[in-house]
């Protein structure tokens, strides 16, 4: 499955550098991005993949949390990912 990448998960004064927002096509709704909670998903920057873990359901219509293992830079924004 495929997604793209949305923005950082933020706060009123806090960006989070190493949780995005990941909204996927298939995903119609918080039950369907429940379901994938634990499932890993890979960014690949051309010359190594960034490897994230999904932790939770963002908002009602399936996006997805996901926590990588390094902060992401901003031109991560807009890009494929692969939900495995």
């Amino acid at each position: 499955m495929e997604g793209v990448i949305s923005n950082f998960r933020q706060a009123r004064h806090h960006t989070y550098s190493n949780q995005m927002i990941i909204i996927a096509d298939s995903l119609k709704n918080k039950l369907d991005a429940e379901k994938l909670v634990g499932k890993k998903v890979t960014w690949n920057t051309g010359k190594k993949d960034i490897v994230g873990e999904i932790r939770s359901a963002h908002g009602n219509r399936g996006a997805l949390r996901v926590l990588f293992e390094t902060g992401m830079p901003g031109q991560s924004i807009g890009q494929k990912v692969k939900i495995e």
